[in-house]
């Protein structure tokens, strides 16, 4: 009996959307507020992850869009392919958005854009951790188009630690860089009393 009420109330729990006309406006929302293509399988990894939206709902709504002129695929150089938004689809974004509930539109939107910053930082910023003789170094590499930007090794006295210490400068590597930098220009040499007293 009781095993029944609670099968009852997670069902009743489930956030998922499930209809198809409903992802269709998220989707097209989405894609407006991001406003340059996605690859393919970045929106559905943003799309699945954040727990509104199940893989089958996902595909018949990805289906409809592409066959209603709302979405297109292009291919990328680098033989990845991407959705773009077609002006059928910016339209439905924007006259349609409020029959999608603002709470979903605003996690998917959030979820899309931490995870295209992660996807960011993940190019820009380079981890390594190299065995050392009592521990590990995280190998820190900030990377432009023509430079390392920064190029740093932190000790740590096990892997664990040395990968803990990697999670927490990907968490925001852009402030981890300007605090380095920061750091480093604020620092003074530092003054000595000589005099006879």
């Amino acid at each position: 009996m009781q095993d029944d009420n609670i099968m009852k109330m997670s069902e009743m729990a489930d956030t998922a959307i499930k209809d198809v006309p409903t992802l269709n406006i998220l989707l097209c929302y989405l894609l407006y507020k991001i406003d340059k293509p996605v690859e393919v399988e970045q929106l559905y990894e943003i799309s699945v992850s954040t727990g509104l939206i199940n893989y089958f709902y996902y595909q018949d709504s990805i289906h409809f869009l592409l066959e209603s002129g709302s979405i297109k695929i292009s291919n990328n150089d680098d033989g990845t392919s991407s959705y773009i938004l077609l002006e059928k689809g910016k339209e439905c974004a924007k006259e349609l958005k409020k029959y999608a509930p603002k709470a979903y539109r605003d996690k998917l939107v959030l979820a899309a854009l931490k995870y295209l910053a992660r996807v960011r930082y993940e190019q820009e910023i380079k981890l390594e951790y190299i065995p050392a003789e009592n521990g590990y170094y995280t190998r820190v590499r900030c990377v432009d188009a023509q430079c390392d930007l920064m190029d740093l090794k932190l000790f740590a006295p096990d892997r664990r630690q040395a990968e803990l210490l990697g999670e927490k400068i990907m968490l925001n590597p852009t402030e981890f860089y300007a605090k380095v930098i920061e750091l480093a220009l604020s620092n003074e040499e530092v003054s000595y009393d000589l005099s006879d007293n």
